[in-house]
């Protein structure tokens, strides 16, 4: 292995107490939290020296595969060597070389995306979960698992440690962490001598962008100051495309999905309007379909396209490189746009929720978030949380090196808790907060949640098993179901969509409840109904 790196104080500290876990070789869940910045990645590579010191393997869940270039980069640096990568975009010939090297002990460390946790691994000493609070470990589709508690699980089948990383741990963590099942370390400064970046809210009805434009002039400015000053700027906005709606101004028709209750959303680029929700493409019409008006259909809202538009507008010299999903084409691009930035070929980075996971971009100073109101709504109950965690996370690429950080909050509602807590950095009473709010209902982590989606051809055999489900749910002590209700998304793919939540409290085994219940409904001929136990999704 190659020199590790100095770690001083805390940091020493914690990589200490981290390699003793190791030491122990016994199954145990340690939640790892640290400010953005604190060095969390080289403190947890520690663990994973003291793992291979003792001839066993290590795992590392990361929640986007494209964050492991940088992260591959990292660990070459630290250990000499390139670790071996899981993940969905691996051809087949790869992954067989990669499940045969897991199977024999040969690969040492592996590093992948969720369905890593399955490899056959001969010798597993420790599992690391990087961003522990991120829902892209939540599989959706298919066999519902959350890759964070099914790691938690496979470490206790191997005995192994686990460790739990994040600057912004889900309250499910806190909570098991405040129940004494976890260990808990802390990193509270950053790396270095970085400090933590400033944050402001820009009060939005006191000091709008221009008309037809979205970005206030404070946050303009702020970028024009640090381009000027040879830095680097990011501007957020969690939403892809050019509009999220398009409208038409003569008979108000709106462009909707044939085969979604959604709208379409336009992509200027590609001249075409998409679905997010089934991937439905159609050609952005000449004239209204509704009323035949020609150019009246017009964008509302702003996409990352759109913002990228005013950018290019606003600073006219300025190199602009967008970070969103749909520009970005697997991991060799991310890879390359992030080595762009590094390389500082880039001014002003804009970017949907891709820019917010673990980058280290040490030349970024200012941070403008568009919309930082966009995630309150909703009937999720995580909302406030999901968006601290995100805005926190996107805030935390500023001011990681010599050079402060500045993030400013473009929101309507200034005083909102969300907007406090991000403006505080107190992240730790703004989680109490949010638990107090969840205890008295049994909401998660202090209850269970089980969602039913009844899918179906038609609207009325997906509202006959529905109702099916209604009257044969369970009446037991502590337990509550709610509903059946049309889903957020009504029709999804061309299917009717019901929903039901059964809630119950923490210690109401809910499988035996589940398998009872649907074994008195058979579904109406053509629908189906899908079981998602601690559903991250509420549409």
């Amino acid at each position: 292995t190659h020199a590790p790196p100095v770690l001083e104080g805390e940091q020493a500290d914690v990589a200490r107490a981290l390699r003793d876990t190791v030491a122990e070789d016994r199954f145990s869940i340690t939640l790892l939290e640290g400010v953005t910045g604190s060095g969390k990645t080289e403190i947890y590579m520690e663990a994973i020296a003291a793992c291979l010191e003792k001839g066993l393997q290590a795992l590392v869940l990361l929640p986007e595969i494209a964050l492991s270039s940088q992260w591959t980069g990292r660990f070459a640096r630290r250990f000499g060597t390139q670790p071996a990568l899981w993940h969905s975009d691996l051809g087949t010939r790869l992954r067989r070389v990669t499940w045969r090297s897991v199977a024999d002990g040969a690969a040492r460390v592996v590093v992948g995306a969720r369905s890593a946790l399955f490899l056959p691994f001969a010798r597993l000493g420790l599992i690391i979960v990087d961003e522990e609070h991120e829902t892209s470990f939540k599989q959706e589709e298919g066999v519902t698992y959350n890759a964070r508690d099914m790691a938690v699980v496979r470490a206790r089948m191997d005995a192994a440690p686990i460790v739990l990383v994040s600057a912004t741990p889900s309250l499910e963590t806190l909570a098991n962490v405040g129940a004494g099942r976890y260990r808990h370390l802390r990193l509270g400064a950053r790396h270095g001598n970085a400090s933590m970046p400033q944050v402001r809210t820009l009060d939005m009805r006191a000091d709008p962008p221009e008309r037809g434009l979205f970005l206030s002039p404070v946050l303009t400015s702020a970028i024009r100051d640090a381009i000027g000053r040879q830095e680097q700027a990011m501007l957020f906005l969690n939403r892809r495309g050019y509009a999220p709606l398009t409208l038409c101004r003569t008979c108000g028709h709106r462009m909707q999905c044939p085969n979604c209750t959604a709208w379409l959303v336009e992509h200027r680029a590609r001249h075409i309007l998409t679905c997010h929700h089934c991937g439905h493409n159609e050609q952005m019409p000449p004239a209204c379909p509704s009323c035949n008006a020609e150019d009246s259909l017009t964008p509302i809202g702003p996409g990352v396209e759109r913002i990228t538009e005013e950018a290019r507008a606003t600073f006219p010299d300025a190199r602009i490189l967008v970070m969103a999903s749909d520009t970005l084409h697997g991991p060799a691009a991310t890879a390359d746009a992030v080595e762009r930035i590094a390389r500082r070929e880039i001014d002003l980075v804009i970017g949907t929720q891709i820019v917010a996971k673990g980058w280290h971009f040490p030349h970024l100073t200012v941070v403008g978030i568009v919309d930082a109101d966009l995630g309150l709504g909703g009937g999720d109950l995580r909302a406030a949380e999901r968006t601290v965690q995100l805005l926190h996370q996107v805030a935390g690429r500023a001011g990681r090196a010599e050079a402060a950080g500045h993030v400013l909050l473009q929101s309507y509602v200034p005083d909102h808790p969300v907007m406090e807590a991000l403006v505080s950095g107190d992240f730790t009473s703004f989680m109490e907060q949010e638990a107090e709010q969840r205890r008295p209902g049994f909401w998660p982590p202090f209850g269970r949640l089980v969602a039913l989606i009844v899918s179906a051809d038609t609207p009325e055999a997906a509202d006959m098993t529905a109702r099916a489900l209604g009257h044969a749910a369970p009446h037991l002590d502590g337990v509550q179901v709610l509903g059946p209700a049309p889903a957020p998304l009504a029709i999804l793919r061309g299917r009717h969509r019901q929903r039901l939540l059964l809630r119950a409290r923490r210690n109401i085994p809910v499988q035996p409840i589940m398998r009872e219940w649907l074994s008195r409904v058979k579904p109406e001929r053509g629908a189906r109904v899908d079981v998602d136990i601690d559903p991250i999704s509420f549409l």
